[in-house]
């Protein structure tokens, strides 16, 4: 019998798409599909922007809790799980230097809404829901969600979404700023394609950078970021990409950017 991938691979010049493809589970994650999806993650590693979405009517449902099912009575260590799957899957988001776009195509519920939030510009379709489910089972938002959120939507609201559950559509999220951008059902995936493309034909370094230095900027003073700053574009004006974008812009033609 033929077991169908749970990470669907497509490549379109220097954008790769990973879908998510459990939709019969609204693509909750098994420890087997973290697996896969970090094995993906691996294989795409040339491509210049990524983009992260889900088969079916629902983006990602978090855990699959049918893939640690627990007797009555009995104790299942939630830690491990969390370290051995969520938070490396966060932690690659953050980490890897192409921009990670995420197409939010239906339900984004627990981990599975973490998981968006995670990513560097999340688009949604207007039937999106966003649902941090964690608080009816005892839980605290993991993958993230504990720290994203408040820089997201500030704390009152964060709260409001953790310790209610309550979902909150598309068009609330954007206006909170929990993600970039709603767009029509039948729009998503072509304006995510189309950023994609967009950001691909850029100088892969500067966004490297720009991706780095926003994500890290929490951790730094101002006077330590103007410091990083002028390091930055000590090394990027140095680079042959500054120097192609330049010309081109002085020639009147379209760069071409070789990541170096």
């Amino acid at each position: 019998m033929t077991v169908e991938k749970t990470i669907l691979i497509e490549r379109d010049d220097h954008v790769a798409t990973l879908t998510l493809n459990r939709p019969d589970r609204l693509n909750s994650f098994t420890a087997a599909m973290h697996r896969e999806l970090a094995a993906a993650i691996r294989e795409v590693d040339d491509a210049r922007v990524i983009i992260l979405t889900g088969a079916g009517r629902g983006f990602c449902a978090g855990q699959d809790l049918n893939d640690r099912k627990v007797a009555p009575g009995e104790k299942v260590d939630l830690g491990e799980t969390v370290e051995e799957s969520w938070n490396p899957l966060i932690r690659t988001l953050k980490s890897i230097p192409q921009p990670v776009l995420c197409a939010v195509n239906g339900v984004a519920a627990g981990a599975g809404a973490n998981i968006a939030l995670a990513c560097d510009l999340t688009f949604a379709a207007r039937s999106a829901r966003f649902i941090q489910s964690f608080s009816a089972l005892g839980l605290i938002p993991d993958s993230g969600g504990s720290w994203h959120l408040p820089r997201l939507v500030g704390q009152q609201r964060a709260l409001g979404l953790a310790l209610t559950g309550e979902p909150i559509d598309a068009e609330m999220a954007e206006e909170w700023g929990l993600i970039w951008k709603v767009l029509d059902d039948d729009l998503l995936m072509e304006e995510v394609r189309a950023t994609a493309h967009k950001l691909a034909s850029l100088p892969p370094l500067g966004l490297a950078a720009i991706k780095k230095m926003i994500r890290s900027s929490w951790q730094r003073s101002l006077d330590e970021e103007l410091d990083l700053q002028r390091d930055e574009m000590r090394r990027l004006g140095f680079t042959e990409d500054y120097a192609e974008g330049v010309a081109a812009f002085l020639e009147k033609r379209k760069a071409t950017f070789k990541g170096r």
